[in-house]
């Protein structure tokens, strides 16, 4: 006989900045008829939080957040973490075009919705030579520079201020052959947003492909900007392995999306790719992966899952048997093998 005991306490921390946003969702919780004492909330900053776990002896922690705090994490608690990091998500366009306004309508989905404020936003968009020659890029200015605060397709950045966006832009234009093609700068409608939020329009910077070659400009291409930019670079069919080595050296294997039907095409990319959800096909997108579906980095042993059946054992519980053996037959005779 076997039993699955599952529901370790849990303990929620959330950003400071969004912290209030969980409270009213734990209320609504609460009201709906969860025991109020199956949650602890705690309000509190990065650094109070971070003594709090090195003093409590906590069995597993589910994080969401940066790469450099999921390592700081990852020693403080000894492993004892599982992990949804940062994610410099890749798109790239095969050489077969089809369906443009719908591609370049996911594309700006992708970098744009919430204004870019998703793990799983499109980062960087390599684009075949073919899409180029279609127009893509304008398409995808047309479906960004549609967006506003006024109708909530442009909202509030929470981490990254108008002054490190703009910083972090201007760097980017500095590289040789690299464009803004749009966007880059604050958003022009009247608005109340505090200073210590962005208030920033879509933007994409064009950057050449062999820039990705060059360390000093590596670092600074591959910085994951959780806010509404996205670098977009050309390729065509001789510098595929070019874009395949580039794929290769991210570390931030989260989502990815190969927009094409070409199943020659596919099964390349898809053979020398590592991300931990990908999209193939010409509907891919780098974000929405469906629910109870698996969210997490690939090549990670800390990949927590985010939202699975898989995260809920990893976290909430752990693999333990117990088996109740208590019956002793009757006129058991004893046989020695």
């Amino acid at each position: 006989m076997g039993a699955l005991f599952m529901g370790n306490k849990v303990l929620l921390k959330i950003d400071s900045k969004v912290s209030a946003c969980a409270e009213e969702f734990l209320r609504l919780l609460i009201h709906c008829g969860m025991p109020k004492n199956d949650v602890i909330l705690v309000h509190t900053n990065g650094e109070n939080m971070e003594y709090l776990v090195s003093e409590i002896d906590l069995r597993m922690t589910l994080f969401t957040g940066s790469s450099r705090v999921a390592e700081r994490l990852s020693k403080l608690l000894h492993g004892r973490i599982k992990i949804e990091d940062a994610g410099y998500d890749w798109k790239i366009l095969g050489p077969d075009v089809q369906d443009v306004d719908y591609v370049a309508h996911v594309s700006d989905q992708d970098a744009y919705a919430l204004s870019g404020q998703k793990c799983s936003a499109q980062s960087v968009l390599f684009t075949h030579k073919n899409w180029v020659d279609a127009k893509f890029f304008d398409k995808i200015k047309y479906f960004a520079e549609k967006r506003s605060l006024k109708d909530l397709t442009i909202s509030p950045v929470m981490t990254w201020s108008n002054k490190k966006l703009q910083e972090h832009v201007d760097a980017l234009v500095k590289i040789p052959g690299a464009h803004l093609l749009f966007g880059g700068s604050p958003i022009k409608e009247s608005h109340n947003i505090p200073d210590v939020y962005g208030s920033y329009l879509p933007t994409a910077v064009f950057v050449p492909l062999k820039s990705f070659a060059t360390k000093k400009y590596y670092d600074l291409i591959t910085t994951e900007v959780f806010g509404p930019l996205q670098i977009v670079t050309e390729y065509n069919d001789n510098s595929l392995d070019v874009v395949l080595n580039i794929m290769e050296s991210l570390k931030q294997n989260l989502t990815a999306g190969v927009a094409s039907n070409d199943p020659i095409f596919l099964n390349k990319v898809l053979a020398n790719t590592v991300n931990g959800v990908t999209y193939s096909g010409i509907r891919a997108r780098t974000t929405g992966a469906p629910q109870n579906h698996w969210f997490g980095p690939c090549g990670d042993p800390r990949a927590g899952g985010i939202g699975t059946p898989e995260a809920i054992k990893y976290v909430w519980s752990s693999h333990r048997e117990i088996i109740s053996d208590v019956i002793i037959p009757k006129n058991f005779k004893i046989v020695q093998s």
